[in-house]
């Protein structure tokens, strides 16, 4: 395996500068009237504040300190583990913060479809993982132009069939690609998603990339993630066997003289649970001769959470791994607009708004007019409507009418794709010091 860390990714700093030139309206659904027909810049430039400033409830805002926290307690992290970073892009869907992972070392940044991948190239990012296999031709010819217009451009996609392998050849050479597309034999597993789930058909799809002269075989991966959704001994036992099973299939390719050499080796797994097992499994056991490019694509550390990963990931409340923590960076307030029984009240909030697949949200802040937030503890909230948030309250609750809730929220993927822009607030909470622009 290399010694030397591979060179940060990048992207096009005057696109992502655009952004901010963009004019702030009725689309944007928490921003004040006042600030509509302003840019983002001059917007930002003015400091808003959440409660004081017209902001349109409910909200969901990033907390800065917490977003450049995580951003350099992974880079970090990374550089401690010998593995490179191209975290997975869907999660935010923000060139603004992809900008923010670059220049903190990410290798790269990873995409899970075509139109993702034409995103990130509206923005320039130079170096892409688009971590399923692409077989649609209209995709291919675009990606076929752009890899031809960009020497700079890097970019690999998955394999895991003979017939994906038939099919992409087919529409890149009648798009007339003069470079060909690298690609990486994606290992499946029972039970899993995507990939090959056996050693002779792995090989079967690498013979058919060694015979196609529009692709180019230049390492493996997959994904892990979907093998386990908790931290029990067995369930990081199923993840270390995959990861051998990961390596074992890399060290058949290298033996059968299956990968292209001219470059190094990408092996690549990890989402944002099992990111230190991924770590330890794709950089050790590697023959001296085999230049082994070992690359994560967690994508949630960015702002971490309130919930899931709070509980499985390596650096959360119950760490695997040495290091700092991640802190949640995400923060949803909604207001009372109910309270029609003694023990319930009704939030300004609900499926819209906020995540609710991978746990419902955590009240976390109570916020009564006229004063400042104050923790908020044996408060629940129980259910989702599509506007609504059912909050169960406890005797002698000090929530009333009026009052804002400040949530935590659980799996941010499923959190930026209701918000096409975000505050980012300062570290007092409600000082706005930039918004994001989200494009699903």
């Amino acid at each position: 395996m290399s010694n030397h860390p591979p060179k940060a990714g990048s992207l096009d700093s005057t696109a992502v500068a655009r952004i901010r030139t963009e004019t702030l309206d009725w689309r944007f659904k928490s921003v004040p009237t006042e600030l509509c027909g302003r840019t983002i810049e001059e917007a930002t430039a003015i400091r808003p504040r959440l409660f004081d400033d017209g902001f349109l409830g409910p909200f969901v805002v990033l907390e800065s300190a917490a977003l450049e926290h995580n951003l350099a307690t992974m880079a970090a992290w990374c550089a401690r583990h010998g593995v490179a970073l191209a975290p997975h892009g869907k999660t935010t869907m923000a060139p603004q913060l992809f900008e923010r992972q670059l220049e903190h070392g990410a290798w790269g940044i990873t995409a899970a479809n075509a139109g993702q991948l034409r995103v990130y190239r509206a923005f320039g990012v130079s170096r892409i993982l688009l971590a399923n296999q692409l077989i649609d031709a209209s995709a291919l010819r675009w990606l076929a132009g752009e890899l031809d217009g960009d020497p700079e451009f890097t970019f690999a996609c998955w394999v895991d069939s003979v017939r994906g392998v038939t099919l992409m050849t087919e529409a890149l050479s009648a798009a007339g690609a003069s470079r060909p597309v690298d690609v990486l034999l994606e290992l499946g597993a029972a039970g899993g998603r995507t990939g090959v789930r056996d050693r002779d058909s792995a090989l079967a799809v690498a013979a058919a990339v060694r015979d196609s002269p529009a692709l180019r075989l230049t390492g493996a991966g997959g994904y892990e993630g979907v093998l386990a959704h908790d931290a029990t001994p067995e369930s990081l036992a199923r993840i270390d066997s995959y990861l051998d099973d990961l390596r074992s299939l890399v060290l058949a390719l290298s033996e059968q003289d299956l990968l292209d050499r001219s470059r190094p080796t990408v092996v690549t797994a990890g989402g944002s649970a099992f990111f230190d097992r991924v770590a330890e499994g794709i950089t050790t056991g590697w023959p001296e001769d085999l230049d082994v490019l070992p690359i994560l694509r967690s994508g949630a550390y960015l702002t971490h959470d309130d919930g899931f990963y709070r509980g499985i990931s390596p650096l959360g409340t119950s760490p695997r791994s040495a290091g700092e923590s991640l802190r949640s960076a995400l923060r949803a307030w909604a207001q009372v607009t109910s309270k029609p029984e003694p023990h319930l009240a009704l939030l300004t909030l609900g499926r819209r708004d906020a995540s609710f697949d991978q746990g419902l949200p955590e009240p976390q802040w109570h916020r009564a007019p006229g004063r400042l937030p104050a923790r908020l503890d044996g408060h629940e909230v129980t259910a989702l409507n599509d506007q609504h948030a059912f909050l169960r309250l406890p005797d002698e609750s000090p929530v009333e009418v009026g009052d804002w809730i400040g949530l935590g929220l659980s799996h941010p993927c499923t959190v930026f794709d209701k918000w096409p822009l975000l505050p980012v607030v300062d570290r007092d909470g409600e000082t706005v010091v930039d918004f994001v622009r989200t494009y699903f």
